[in-house]
């Protein structure tokens, strides 16, 4: 059984996380707090849990801010209306970014991913967020909608832990797959290079390269891994 937690100034997403739990074997609720200043003085007594689910937009403390201050934080599932602090979460290494409202069965696939970090022995839950649909494009599970993304509108894909960040001109979507099995996706396209362990990188869309960095279109920018340098630029003299 995990130990577990809530913080979060909605009181109607507190009361619906606490209804998920409580129908939730593997789960024993332990505190429900509704702001971070109160999460923070939680942890701060010394209190321990294996996992938090955390508001991000809150008064005085904000959960991104609270996240930075601990110093050794539980496994952490992100709760929350906004999108845009995706990027931000995944870099601080949480486990899963549930968009409210989520349903019962989104919360239990989060739980199912924090399991096998918690327990080694457990089974890796596999989640299909991936789907072939041609040549030229793919459809990716973003929350609840399959979105079609055109391979040639891709800038690049950046790592994120279990998940991966793909970048075009006017998105940015995070999908649960690893960078490992995307590449493999995108080897039939010989534009698409990895030049970083956490960067694969869509050579077409490259304007210029300085200091062993990669200038996108559009402003983006993507560094080249000393690893992958001697590989990346016998590529270029191909294109």
């Amino acid at each position: 059984m995990l130990t577990c937690a809530i913080i979060d100034d909605d009181e109607i997403n507190r009361l619906t996380l606490e209804h998920y739990i409580e129908l939730t074997p593997s789960l024993k609720l332990i505190s429900s707090l509704a702001d971070g200043i109160a999460g923070l003085a939680f942890f701060r007594e010394g209190n321990r849990v294996d996992v938090l689910f955390l508001d991000i937009e809150m008064p005085h403390l904000s959960g991104m801010d609270l996240l930075r201050v601990l110093t050794d934080p539980p496994e952490v599932i992100i709760t929350t209306s906004r999108q845009d602090f995706a990027v931000d979460a995944f870099a601080l290494r949480v486990a899963d970014y549930l968009m409210k409202p989520f349903d019962f069965a989104r919360f239990t696939q989060a739980v199912e991913r924090v399991q096998p970090r918690q327990s080694p022995k457990i089974g890796q839950a596999t989640v299909p967020t991936v789907e072939g649909v041609g040549h030229t494009d793919l459809f990716v599970k973003v929350n609840s909608r399959m979105v079609r993304i055109k391979f040639d509108d891709v800038l690049y894909v950046e790592a994120l832990s279990d998940y991966v960040n793909i970048v075009t001109p006017k998105h940015k979507y995070i999908v649960y797959t690893t960078l490992k099995a995307l590449e493999s996706r995108l080897s039939v396209f010989t534009n698409f290079i990895r030049v970083h362990r956490s960067y694969l990188l869509n050579t077409q869309h490259i304007d210029s390269i300085e200091d062993n960095t990669a200038n996108l279109r559009g402003g983006h920018f993507v560094p080249i891994g000393k690893s992958y340098q001697e590989s990346f630029y016998k590529s270029l003299q191909r294109i």
